[in-house]
């Protein structure tokens, strides 16, 4: 066997120009595929991140029905404390959940005493928010970064259409669930920098204060956010309490809760599978590239050493072997090719790092790309090129260990 790979590297270094040649294309192509999986992939996470982290969380857990009519945002299907101890049991019950946080999510009429506009409001526990969705308070651009009680932080683009600002006195106006409106008047304590997704244009204030508006007596709550300690498990976590949850059942038999992550709650999720898409159509035409290289040059290697072959035959050298030598040269190849192709990925991604790629998404302007890749993609990328490039020897290493000495040696 270490003969026979010895023979394959020898006949590889005789014809240096071809075997440079098709190893570069090897080259390039692993570098093309595993930087655009590295920056992709940063892009899809670090778009996740600004999501999960800014406004939605994790996985959220509403009433049944509360999702499909969201737009609307019925105080109606809200959760009672009695759900609400059932849903705070299955948390305490589920391991990998960090924090989670109460939210009660209602539409209003927000004025400035001159002009009146419509806003979604998130009445929230500041400190269980924090700890949910830890981006959150770094999106508010003017005033503190925390929410107090008798304030209420305004989405950019409603400050700047109603022409407020920090430490002007507003007045929010709303409909509780049995008809009757209520007003109250707030001090703005910050100006919230929208975000990209359904989320952008909601304001925030203390839960006790949401509470106060809307006359409830005791808490119902529009929906709890979870976050995962390790996002990596977000479908474990979410199929484990969701079989807490589902136990729960109605009079009429069907369950109270619905578990969501945040794939069924926010829109980038389709573009987060078109990336996916794509990078799966990349690793495809890598495939096709280290295919076509490969068995054009052991074609060439077979048709230009017929005579070799019809010698190493003749010598007595088995049919078997003559196959393996040439599977074996392009296994080198591939293996070069990779090779050569994870170190150049490696020198392009530092490069990458050090020139701080920004980019804009959205509202959300100045995001920096720091293209990473795992462990594990690079290991399947360079299994894919190595198989790809065995396989592509076998039918020119099939061919010649099919040769006839006595034919072979008359071939001129």
């Amino acid at each position: 066997m270490f003969n026979i790979l010895k023979i394959a590297l020898r006949n590889l270094a005789r014809y240096k120009r071809r075997t440079f040649l098709t190893a570069s294309l090897i080259t390039v192509g692993v570098v093309f595929v595993l930087v655009f999986i590295a920056v992709t992939g940063s892009f899809k996470n670090m778009m996740i991140g600004q999501i999960t982290d800014s406004f939605v969380g994790h996985i959220q857990i509403h009433k049944k029905g509360y999702l499909a009519s969201i737009d609307n945002l019925p105080l109606t299907m809200n959760l009672n404390p009695k759900a609400l101890k059932k849903v705070e049991k299955a948390i305490n019950e589920t391991a990998g959940i960090e924090a989670y946080s109460k939210r009660i999510k209602f539409g209003g009429m927000f004025s400035n005493f001159v002009e009146t506009t419509n806003i979604r409001l998130n009445g929230v526990n500041p400190e269980d928010e924090a700890k949910t969705v830890p981006l959150l308070f770094s999106r508010i651009k003017e005033g503190d970064k925390t929410i107090r009680k008798g304030e209420i932080l305004v989405p950019e683009l409603i400050a700047k259409g109603m022409k407020v600002k920090v430490g002007d006195m507003v007045v929010v106006i709303a409909t509780n669930k049995d008809g009757s409106v209520n007003g109250k008047q707030f001090k703005i304590g910050g100006i919230v920098e929208s975000a990209t997704g359904p989320g952008g244009r909601d304001g925030y204030m203390h839960i006790k204060d949401a509470m106060e508006v809307l006359r409830m007596e005791k808490m119902d709550v529009s929906e709890i956010a979870l976050r995962l300690s390790d996002f990596r498990a977000l479908h474990d976590v979410h199929r484990k309490i969701n079989g807490i949850l589902s136990k729960e059942l109605n009079k009429a038999g069907k369950p109270v809760f619905e578990v969501h992550t945040w794939e069924k709650l926010s829109p980038f999720f389709n573009i987060a599978r078109m990336i996916d898409v794509m990078t799966f159509f990349i690793k495809i035409m890598l495939i096709a590239i280290v295919l076509v290289s490969i068995m054009n040059v052991m074609i060439m290697a077979v048709y230009e050493r017929i005579r070799e072959i019809g010698t190493i035959a003749a010598i007595g050298t088995m049919p078997e072997k003559i196959l393996l030598m040439f599977l074996l040269e392009g296994f080198c190849l591939g293996v070069l090719g990779v090779l050569t192709g994870v170190i150049l990925n490696a020198g392009v991604l530092y490069i990458l790092n050090i020139v701080d790629l920004t980019f804009n998404f959205g509202r959300q302007t100045g995001l920096i790309l720091s293209p990473t890749i795992d462990l594990p993609d690079i290991l399947v990328i360079s299994a894919i090129v190595i198989v790809v490039s065995v396989v592509a020897s076998l039918q020119p290493a099939y061919k010649a260990s099919k040769m006839e000495p006595i034919d072979a040696l008359r071939h001129i």
